[in-house]
This record gives C-alpha cells, structure tokens and sequence, in this order.
C-alpha cells in the first residue's frame, strides 16, 4: 500500500511540475508579445514625432530631428534585414558582427541627437549641426550599403536556383515529348504442329479414292489401275434400268 501511495505522489508532482513549466513558457511567450507589440507601437509613436518635428520646427531643431528619423530608419531596415536571413545563410556572421559595432556608434549618434532635440541654444547647434550631418552620413550610408548588400546577395541566390530549376525543368521537359517505345526482341513464330505419324493417322488422313487407305510403308496404286470386277450381288443391287434386259 505504502508504494502505491508513493507512486501516486510522484505522479501527483510531476504534474504539479509540469504545469509550473507551461504556464511559466505561456506567460514568457505572452510577456515576449506583449513587449514586441508595445517597442513597436513606441518606435512608431516616436517616428511619427520626429517626422512632424522635421517638418514643424524649422532651423537647426528640425533638421536634428530628420538627422534622427533618417538614421533610425536606416538602421532598423538593416537589423530586420539581418534576422531574416540569419536562419538561411551561415555565412553572415562576419556581417552581424559588423552591424553590431555599426550600432553602438548609431546609438550613441541617436543618444547625442535626442539630447541636442531640446537644446536652447540655436546657435551652438548650428556650429555643431556639420559635424551631426557627416556622422549621419557615414553610418547611415554603411547601414544602406549593408542592406544592399543583403538583398543582392539575396537576389543571387534566388536567381541561381532558379536557373538550376529552369534547367532541370527544361530536360525534364525534353524527356517527356520526345519519346519512343522501349525495343525488344520480337516474338518468335509459333511453330506449325507436326503431322501425325501414330496409328490413327489413317483415320485423319483424306482419301481421294474408293479403296481402302493404303498401309503404312505401301505406295498407293496408281490411277490408271481397272477397278476390279463386281461381286453377284452388287449386280442383283442395280437399279432395273440398269440391268440388262434379256434377249
């Protein structure tokens, strides 16, 4: 009794275990959601301010603000670009390592416009705005030049396979409309069945005379041979027209 009852308890924790661990991966998957979906609602509330910025604040504080939504973008188009082919092609270590020191410079960039956004002084931003620009400049265009890069290297990829597929598709084509029949050797003719040479061979043979069949190993008469005389009474057997009539 005291083993069932062990037994029973063991189940009884690993359920309790098991449970614990799913809804602890639940809720880690639903936290994950829940923050993908609100750093995409930030980025896009923070994109939209930059870019009415840009447009409503002329001068030096407008113009940082594009610096900002131009480098953001750039940069996010780039690390999306990245993890989609992160899984299909092994060779892009080297490139995710450089888009990884790419984006500290980009941050600290980013970091520096955000505080410049609130700066007063329209004078000392514009002496600093030269310096913001070519900085700007060289990240974003090594981010573009990246993601350029990736999806050429994309297109490629796709091209080749599909020159390949075209290729085989083409032979296989090939195959199916010019076709002939597979070639054996032709059926032997049947034999012809061998003329009877047992003792009913009189019976199958034909006769083309009266008489009897002749033996075997016996040459039949000739055709010229009288037939001979009438018995009796084949003659008593005659019709009467065929009598003779007496003297």
């Amino acid at each position: 009794m005291s083993a069932v009852l062990i037994v029973l308890a063991l189940i009884f924790v690993l359920f309790v275990a098991t449970g614990a661990y799913v809804t602890v991966k639940v809720v880690g998957a639903a936290k994950r959601g829940v923050d993908r979906t609100v750093n995409q609602a930030r980025r896009a509330v923070e994109d939209s301010t930059l870019k009415a910025r840009s447009y409503a604040r002329p001068g030096p504080h407008g113009e940082i603000a594009g610096l900002r939504l131009s480098l953001r973008s750039s940069m996010r188009a780039t690390q999306e670009s990245l993890a989609a082919r992160a899984g299909d092609d092994g060779g892009l270590t080297e490139s995710r390592d450089l888009f990884r020191r790419l984006s500290v410079h980009g941050h600290a960039l980013d970091d520096e416009l955000r505080r410049l956004e609130n700066d007063p002084d329209r004078g000392g931003l514009a002496a600093e705005l030269p310096a913001l620009r070519d900085r700007t400049r060289k990240i974003v265009g090594a981010a573009d030049g990246l993601r350029h890069a990736l999806r050429d290297r994309a297109h490629h990829d796709a091209d080749d396979e599909l020159d390949e597929l075209s290729r085989q598709i083409d032979m296989e084509t090939g195959a199916l409309r010019h076709w002939a029949p597979a070639e054996g050797p032709e059926p032997a003719p049947q034999p012809w069945p061998a003329a009877p040479t047992g003792p009913d061979a009189d019976t199958v043979a034909q006769r083309w005379d009266d008489g009897p069949a002749p033996a075997p190993g016996q040459s039949p008469p000739p055709l010229d041979q009288a037939r001979p005389a009438p018995h009796p009474w084949e003659r008593l057997l005659k019709k009467p027209q065929e009598q003779p009539r007496p003297e």
